[in-house]
């Protein structure tokens, strides 16, 4: 009997550390997919086509957010990102969970194609700690960093009206568990285990 997967959409500000926690978690649970995203840019030295993108041309893109392929999308700097459907639901249907890294505009567009999506929102131990993550990374001058922190800002006004759930990142290994945990509970959780218990019930009266 092949139950299908969860799909798992992780969202945060900038600087929170979802690509630390989301690596992590990858390597304490086996049964994850982690989809990877279609952009128009051009790769960047050592990036590889299907792995770290899935690099398309502005029409390859525009023709699949046109027939529904694309589950969400974004233009970032003039070029598209956007998380492909066809992939997501081919892993789902074999049982595979789905883990997605999008933003907050990404989410709620999953979330309204796909309803039983779980939304988990990674919150920073505070606005103090985030500016000094931000700052210590020592990539983007004040400008950019107010930006960011204005962004933020906004979100965490946003999320709550969204998001399943909620996870401070205080400590890394703490957050990957905690989202593990959230997995496993929503694969027994009684949305999840509708098309399992019909298939059961069926066979139960085809046995009588």
């Amino acid at each position: 009997m092949n139950k299908r997967g969860v799909l798992t959409v992780i969202s945060g500000p900038s600087g929170v550390g979802k690509g630390t926690i989301i690596n992590r978690l990858f390597e304490i649970e086996k049964n994850l997919y982690f989809s990877v995203s279609a952009t128009t840019r051009n790769p960047r030295p050592g990036e590889i086509d299907g792995v770290h993108y899935s690099f398309k041309s502005r029409e390859e893109f525009e023709h699949d957010i046109e027939t529904g392929e694309m589950l969400e999308h974004a233009v970032f700097n003039g070029n598209y990102y956007g998380t492909p459907k066809s992939a997501v639901e081919e892993k789902l249907s074999a049982g595979k969970d789905v883990v997605l890294d999008i933003e907050i505009q990404g989410a709620r567009n999953v979330k309204r194609l796909m309803p039983e999506a779980v939304l988990v929102y990674i919150l920073p131990p505070s606005i103090d700690e985030l500016k000094k993550r931000l700052v210590g990374r020592n990539t983007e001058d004040a400008e950019t960093i107010k930006g960011r922190l204005s962004t933020a800002y906004r979100e965490l006004h946003e999320a709550p009206e969204l998001y399943d759930y909620f996870i401070v990142n205080d400590m890394v290994e703490n957050a990957a568990i905690k989202i593990k945990d959230i997995i496993e509970g929503e694969r027994c959780s009684g949305n999840a285990m509708q098309e399992v218990l019909k298939q059961i019930l069926e066979e139960a009266e085809n046995l009588a």
